[in-house]
Protein backbone atom coordinates (compact mmCIF):
# COMPACT_ATOMS: atom_id res chain seq x y z
CA UNK A 1 0.00 0.00 0.00
CA UNK A 2 1.38 3.64 -0.93
CA UNK A 3 2.68 5.39 2.06
CA UNK A 4 0.21 8.32 1.03
CA UNK A 5 -2.61 6.30 0.90
CA UNK A 6 -1.59 4.63 4.46
CA UNK A 7 -1.05 7.65 6.57
CA UNK A 8 -4.39 9.23 6.15
CA UNK A 9 -5.94 5.90 7.09
CA UNK A 10 -4.16 5.68 9.84
CA UNK A 11 -4.92 9.10 11.00
CA UNK A 12 -8.59 8.21 10.61
CA UNK A 13 -8.34 5.22 12.24
CA UNK A 14 -6.74 6.63 15.57
CA UNK A 15 -9.52 10.27 15.17
CA UNK A 16 -12.29 7.24 15.38
CA UNK A 17 -10.24 5.86 18.65
CA UNK A 18 -9.72 8.41 20.10
CA UNK A 19 -12.88 9.62 19.87
CA UNK A 20 -14.66 6.59 20.85
CA UNK A 21 -13.04 6.47 24.14
CA UNK A 22 -14.37 9.79 25.17
CA UNK A 23 -17.65 8.89 24.67
CA UNK A 24 -16.71 5.72 26.93
CA UNK A 25 -14.75 8.28 29.18
CA UNK A 26 -17.99 10.15 29.47
CA UNK A 27 -20.53 7.45 29.66
CA UNK A 28 -18.45 5.67 32.68
CA UNK A 29 -18.46 9.41 34.39
CA UNK A 30 -21.88 9.76 33.51
CA UNK A 31 -22.51 6.82 35.34
CA UNK A 32 -20.66 7.34 38.35
CA UNK A 33 -22.83 10.82 38.86
CA UNK A 34 -25.68 11.02 41.43
CA UNK A 35 -28.87 11.33 39.80
CA UNK A 36 -30.47 15.04 39.31
CA UNK A 37 -32.92 15.32 41.71
CA UNK A 38 -36.33 15.46 40.91
CA UNK A 39 -37.48 18.61 41.93
CA UNK A 40 -35.11 21.64 41.79
CA UNK A 41 -38.01 24.68 41.71
CA UNK A 42 -36.86 28.15 41.69
CA UNK A 43 -40.28 29.52 43.26
CA UNK A 44 -38.56 32.89 43.86
CA UNK A 45 -36.98 33.29 40.47
CA UNK A 46 -37.68 36.55 38.78
CA UNK A 47 -37.21 37.03 35.35
CA UNK A 48 -34.18 39.31 34.50
CA UNK A 49 -33.45 41.52 31.12
CA UNK A 50 -31.18 39.94 28.39
CA UNK A 51 -29.58 41.21 25.20
CA UNK A 52 -32.32 41.71 22.85
CA UNK A 53 -34.89 41.02 24.65
CA UNK A 54 -37.86 43.73 23.55
CA UNK A 55 -39.20 46.23 26.08
CA UNK A 56 -42.01 48.19 26.43
CA UNK A 57 -41.47 51.22 28.34
CA UNK A 58 -44.77 53.28 29.12
CA UNK A 59 -44.59 56.21 31.37
CA UNK A 60 -48.07 57.39 32.44
CA UNK A 61 -49.74 60.46 30.81
CA UNK A 62 -46.57 61.07 29.17
CA UNK A 63 -47.13 59.15 25.65
CA UNK A 64 -44.36 60.71 23.88
CA UNK A 65 -42.19 59.65 26.41
CA UNK A 66 -43.37 55.84 26.12
CA UNK A 67 -41.13 54.00 23.73
CA UNK A 68 -40.50 50.24 22.25
CA UNK A 69 -37.52 48.78 21.40
CA UNK A 70 -34.97 45.85 21.69
CA UNK A 71 -31.97 45.73 24.54
CA UNK A 72 -29.04 46.58 22.89
CA UNK A 73 -26.13 44.02 22.46
CA UNK A 74 -24.35 45.64 25.03
CA UNK A 75 -27.39 45.33 27.80
CA UNK A 76 -28.30 49.17 27.52
CA UNK A 77 -31.50 51.04 26.11
CA UNK A 78 -32.48 54.34 25.23
CA UNK A 79 -35.64 56.02 26.09
CA UNK A 80 -36.52 59.69 25.34
CA UNK A 81 -34.50 62.93 27.65
CA UNK A 82 -32.13 59.45 29.13
CA UNK A 83 -29.98 57.02 27.39
CA UNK A 84 -27.66 54.40 27.77
CA UNK A 85 -29.42 53.06 30.76
CA UNK A 86 -28.43 49.54 31.96
CA UNK A 87 -31.10 47.06 30.97
CA UNK A 88 -28.99 43.94 31.27
CA UNK A 89 -29.46 41.85 34.30
CA UNK A 90 -32.22 43.54 35.47
CA UNK A 91 -35.98 42.70 36.39
CA UNK A 92 -38.67 44.92 34.93
CA UNK A 93 -39.71 46.70 38.31
CA UNK A 94 -36.07 47.62 39.27
CA UNK A 95 -35.46 48.69 35.49
CA UNK A 96 -38.44 50.96 35.81
CA UNK A 97 -38.01 52.49 38.92
CA UNK A 98 -34.33 53.47 37.86
CA UNK A 99 -35.78 55.31 34.57
CA UNK A 100 -38.37 57.20 37.08
CA UNK A 101 -35.19 58.40 38.68
CA UNK A 102 -33.73 59.84 35.59
CA UNK A 103 -36.89 61.03 34.40
CA UNK A 104 -37.50 62.97 37.45
CA UNK A 105 -34.95 65.24 36.27
CA UNK A 106 -37.25 66.49 33.69
CA UNK A 107 -40.94 65.65 34.59
CA UNK A 108 -42.60 65.48 38.03
CA UNK A 109 -43.21 62.44 40.17
CA UNK A 110 -43.09 60.14 36.57
CA UNK A 111 -44.76 56.74 37.09
CA UNK A 112 -43.16 54.20 34.74
CA UNK A 113 -44.01 50.51 33.79
CA UNK A 114 -41.88 48.24 31.78
CA UNK A 115 -42.91 45.27 29.82
CA UNK A 116 -40.59 42.60 28.26
CA UNK A 117 -41.38 40.74 25.22
CA UNK A 118 -39.19 38.37 23.02
CA UNK A 119 -37.80 36.88 26.07
CA UNK A 120 -34.58 35.88 25.39
CA UNK A 121 -32.59 36.68 28.91
CA UNK A 122 -29.45 36.79 29.95
CA UNK A 123 -26.56 34.33 28.68
CA UNK A 124 -25.97 32.89 32.12
CA UNK A 125 -29.79 31.81 33.02
CA UNK A 126 -30.40 29.93 29.45
CA UNK A 127 -30.03 26.14 29.84
CA UNK A 128 -27.60 25.11 27.01
CA UNK A 129 -27.73 22.04 24.91
CA UNK A 130 -24.70 20.66 23.68
CA UNK A 131 -24.08 17.13 21.85
CA UNK A 132 -26.25 14.78 20.25
CA UNK A 133 -29.62 17.06 20.05
CA UNK A 134 -31.36 17.26 17.16
CA UNK A 135 -30.99 21.46 17.61
CA UNK A 136 -28.40 21.90 19.97
CA UNK A 137 -28.78 25.61 21.34
CA UNK A 138 -29.21 27.76 24.27
CA UNK A 139 -32.58 28.39 25.18
CA UNK A 140 -34.36 30.74 27.63
CA UNK A 141 -35.37 29.14 31.39
CA UNK A 142 -39.02 29.30 32.03
CA UNK A 143 -40.89 29.12 35.76
CA UNK A 144 -41.05 25.74 36.61
CA UNK A 145 -39.22 24.20 33.30
CA UNK A 146 -38.50 20.67 33.25
CA UNK A 147 -35.87 18.42 31.13
CA UNK A 148 -38.81 17.30 29.36
CA UNK A 149 -39.39 20.81 27.91
CA UNK A 150 -35.60 21.46 26.89
CA UNK A 151 -35.61 18.63 25.33
CA UNK A 152 -39.07 19.38 23.03
CA UNK A 153 -37.62 22.47 22.22
CA UNK A 154 -34.40 20.93 21.08
CA UNK A 155 -36.02 18.78 18.85
CA UNK A 156 -35.28 15.42 21.11
CA UNK A 157 -32.32 13.26 20.21
CA UNK A 158 -29.96 12.34 17.19
CA UNK A 159 -29.95 8.76 16.10
CA UNK A 160 -26.58 8.64 17.37
CA UNK A 161 -27.40 9.98 20.81
CA UNK A 162 -26.43 7.96 24.36
CA UNK A 163 -29.28 9.59 26.14
CA UNK A 164 -28.75 7.82 29.56
CA UNK A 165 -25.26 8.88 29.68
CA UNK A 166 -26.21 12.70 29.39
CA UNK A 167 -24.67 15.07 32.15
CA UNK A 168 -26.54 18.15 33.55
CA UNK A 169 -23.82 20.52 35.01
CA UNK A 170 -25.64 23.18 37.45
CA UNK A 171 -24.14 26.16 37.07
CA UNK A 172 -26.53 27.31 40.09
CA UNK A 173 -24.24 24.57 42.36
CA UNK A 174 -20.90 25.66 41.56
CA UNK A 175 -20.97 23.48 38.40
CA UNK A 176 -22.18 20.05 39.92
CA UNK A 177 -22.90 17.33 37.63
CA UNK A 178 -25.65 15.35 37.69
CA UNK A 179 -26.45 11.99 35.95
CA UNK A 180 -29.93 11.94 33.66
CA UNK A 181 -31.53 9.43 31.20
CA UNK A 182 -32.64 11.10 28.42
CA UNK A 183 -33.50 7.98 26.64
CA UNK A 184 -35.70 6.41 29.63
CA UNK A 185 -37.37 9.68 29.18
CA UNK A 186 -38.20 10.18 25.53
CA UNK A 187 -37.45 7.01 24.00
CA UNK A 188 -39.33 4.75 26.32
CA UNK A 189 -41.92 7.30 28.10
CA UNK A 190 -40.51 7.16 31.60
CA UNK A 191 -41.85 10.19 33.33
CA UNK A 192 -39.98 9.29 36.54
CA UNK A 193 -36.64 10.70 34.49
CA UNK A 194 -37.95 13.70 34.23
CA UNK A 195 -36.16 16.25 36.76
CA UNK A 196 -36.63 20.11 37.05
CA UNK A 197 -33.97 22.72 35.58
CA UNK A 198 -32.68 25.48 36.67
CA UNK A 199 -31.72 28.62 35.18
CA UNK A 200 -27.90 28.27 34.16
CA UNK A 201 -27.88 24.73 33.28
CA UNK A 202 -25.64 23.13 30.87
CA UNK A 203 -27.30 19.83 29.27
CA UNK A 204 -24.38 17.53 27.33
CA UNK A 205 -25.35 15.13 25.45
CA UNK A 206 -22.69 12.36 24.32
CA UNK A 207 -22.90 10.18 20.84
CA UNK A 208 -22.88 6.62 21.33
CA UNK A 209 -20.44 4.58 19.77
CA UNK A 210 -22.48 1.25 19.66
Amino acid sequence: MPFRRLVPNCARKSWILLAALGSLLLAGCASRLPPAPVSAATPHYRYLIGPLDTVNVVVWRVPELSMTGPVRPDGRISVPLVEDILALGRNPTDLAREIEKALSKYIRDPVVTVMVTGFQGPYSEQIRVIGEAARPQAVSYRQGMTLLDVMVLVGGLTDFADGNSAVLVRGAEGGKQYSVRLRDLIKRGEIAANVDVKPGDVLIIPQSWF
